[in-house]
């Protein structure tokens, strides 16, 4: 087999392409032949030590991937040589064959391909989780999404529109706008990739304008820094904050501004809910399926790279150059 391994803590450019003795699944475990792999943010921080989770080195980076059984551990029952599936490593994904256990393993719907499949449970998982789980998400809500032209940031226009929501899509430039639009965005800001107290004035500004006397009902923050302050200082009362990342820092928040509009900063862990939560998980990812079924949702790669190249799909997500998201392949 092949791995993209991280010997060290460093950028992408560390990472080294290496022949591995094939892994052999153990007792309760899959082996899968990678097809793809999907390439998060997440992705950018594990490789600098940056991240929750920090593996032994060496390891290789990826939580997400997609391809064919094609051998089974002892215990294991419901799946078989030559099923396509998906699965949730957490990270060790960017290789050619990886054993996970079933429990994180999901079949691949007929109609999916595989880069779809392998850019399918991170995104919409975290913005469904989001938006059902901890914003409790009502049609006809204003929904304000902060990154919107990225991998959980599509998904989350996408999940709102399905939800009955009024998408706001918050993005850096007229191509991401554009994006968005084409993605199902009622309306989008434009917001300076430099955030200083005037921007961030102006900022406010227009999201009031935007959303009107109401406000934002429903937050969706997956960028952070100083970007929060003046989305809390737009919603509407007993708004949801939801605190998705923060690639541009973490922010500090005036909490004087949650008391007057009587809303929530709400976190939202989604792997950590996996294992807090399995039956929801389970049922959360029917859902999506069925909306896959249904054409309400469906992955926008935007870039494709062979396993590799997988330090060039990671630059792209490391400077917010993607739109929707990026995949290797092998």
């Amino acid at each position: 087999m092949k791995a993209m391994l991280s010997t060290a803590p460093g950028g992408p450019d560390a990472l080294e392409w290496t022949e591995l003795p094939d892994p052999m699944p153990k007792r309760g475990e899959v082996r899968i032949a990678v097809k793809a792999a999907g390439v998060n943010f997440p992705d950018t921080l594990i490789i600098q030590d940056l991240y929750q989770i920090k593996p032994p080195r060496p390891f290789a980076p990826g939580g997400e991937v997609a391809g064919v059984i094609d051998a089974v551990g002892d215990g294991v029952e419901g799946w078989a040589v030559g099923d396509r599936v998906m699965a949730m490593p957490g990270f060790g994904g960017f290789v050619t064959s990886i054993c996970v256990p079933v429990t994180a393993c999901q079949q691949i719907p007929d109609a999916m391909p595989f880069d779809e499949a392998a850019c399918f449970v991170f995104t919409y998982g975290t913005s469904h989780h989001a938006l059902k789980d901890r914003a409790e998400i009502k049609a006809d809500e204003t929904l304000l999404i902060l990154g919107a032209a990225g991998g959980v940031g599509a998904a989350a226009i996408e999940l709102g529109k399905a939800a009955g929501a009024r998408v706001i899509a918050a993005v850096s430039s007229e191509d991401k706008a554009d994006f968005c639009r084409d993605l199902g965005a009622d309306e989008t800001i434009i917001y300076p990739r430099e955030m200083d107290r005037a921007a961030q004035k102006a900022l406010s500004a227009e999201i009031k304008k935007i959303a009107g006397p109401g406000g934002i009902d429903v937050a969706y923050d997956a960028v952070g820094g100083a970007y929060a302050e003046p989305v809390i200082r737009s919603m509407a009362w007993a708004g949801r904050f939801l605190v998705v990342g923060f690639p541009a820092g973490i922010p500090a928040i005036p909490l004087n501004l949650v008391l007057l509009k009587s809303c929530q900063i709400v976190g939202v862990f989604w792997g950590a809910s996996i294992h807090q939560d399995p039956k929801g998980h389970m049922k959360n990812m029917a859902e999506l399926s069925d909306m896959y079924a249904k054409g309400q949702i469906k992955p926008r790669i935007s870039a494709s790279f062979p396993m590799q190249d997988a330090a060039q799909a990671l630059s792209l997500i490391a400077d917010r150059k993607v739109l929707g998201k990026v995949v290797l392949t092998t």
